[in-house]
């Protein structure tokens, strides 16, 4: 199955939310990502750019997809970004069926 990081940071009064009533959210990213087949690998608060991270694992792109446009839609967050991951195996693919590709720079 594939494998897509999440990048999100919360909005400040769901900040205020959490500082309220604090919650383990991985609980409720798991279930909305089991819902759809896939499994959760982890979930990390950060300080920087973006306050959590997570590493999911999806059936499909659309699956991921359903998840994410659910998640965005709550309005709990202010940002968030998906990220598809390839394994070195699909890397290696990729980089052999890039020889075939005749690619041709602007204004070549």
């Amino acid at each position: 199955m594939p494998m897509y990081l999440s990048r999100f940071s919360y909005t400040p009064q769901t900040w205020a939310r959490l500082i309220e009533n604090p919650e383990d959210r991985r609980e409720a990213a798991r279930s909305y990502i089991e819902s759809v087949g896939g499994k959760l690998h982890g979930f990390w608060y950060a300080f920087g750019e973006h306050d959590g991270w997570n590493l999911w694992e999806a059936p499909d792109n659309v699956s991921m997809a359903s998840v994410v446009l659910a998640i965005g839609a709550g309005g709990a967050l202010s940002s968030y970004e998906t990220t598809v991951l390839l394994d070195v195996e699909e890397t290696i693919e990729a980089l052999g069926k890039a020889k075939s590709i005749r690619y041709r720079p602007p204004g070549a």
